[in-house]
């Protein structure tokens, strides 16, 4: 678990990310809690997010009528944060990992971005990290995110708004 000070120390590196063209790096799918596989590409739709992923069945925001919040379908993680907070540990779940800037000036919501052949909209969903995040990385990660809303430290979500598929090496663009 990294402390605050070297948290803090990295924010240069994390803010000199790329601010479009951002290759994927890693890409993960989670059929059920704990369990995660490492595929080469993951299909995305506006009706059911990413298929067999487990926001269909367990979001954590809903809709007034108790369906999935589409806000959620996807996360993105910055691959600065992963590297630097979560090293060779337990990979956070997040369906995609890229170099990327994802702070608000960057990525304001509303903004679209190419994911593969979909398109995804940035969300104004705030990905505040769970306490599962705080439990496998330490307070001081979780209370880093915080701290700095506007940076998005723990990525950003989105709404699927074509569908479409994603591959490990495609670039993101914005729209």
């Amino acid at each position: 678990m990294i402390p605050r000070a070297d948290l803090d120390a990295a924010l240069p590196h994390i803010l000199d990310a790329p601010k479009d063209a951002a290759p994927v790096t890693c890409l993960c799918f989670r059929p059920d809690y704990g369990q995660r596989t490492f595929p080469d590409r993951l299909t995305l739709t506006r009706a059911g997010g990413i298929p067999g992923e487990r926001w269909t069945k367990a979001p954590w925001m809903r809709l007034a009528d108790g369906s999935p919040d589409p806000r959620i379908q996807v996360s993105i993680l910055p691959a600065r944060i992963r590297d630097l907070v979560c090293g060779g540990g337990l990979h956070p779940g997040d369906p995609v990992i890229a170099d990327l800037d994802m702070t608000e000036a960057n990525l304001p919501v509303g903004t679209l971005l190419h994911l593969g052949t979909a398109v995804v909209r940035v969300s104004d969903a705030f990905n505040d990290a769970c306490v599962k995040w705080k439990v496998r990385y330490g307070a001081d990660a979780k209370d880093w995110v915080v701290a700095h809303p506007h940076l998005r430290l723990r990525g950003i979500l989105c709404s699927i708004e074509q569908d479409g598929e994603v591959r490990l090496g495609d670039v993101i663009r914005k729209v």
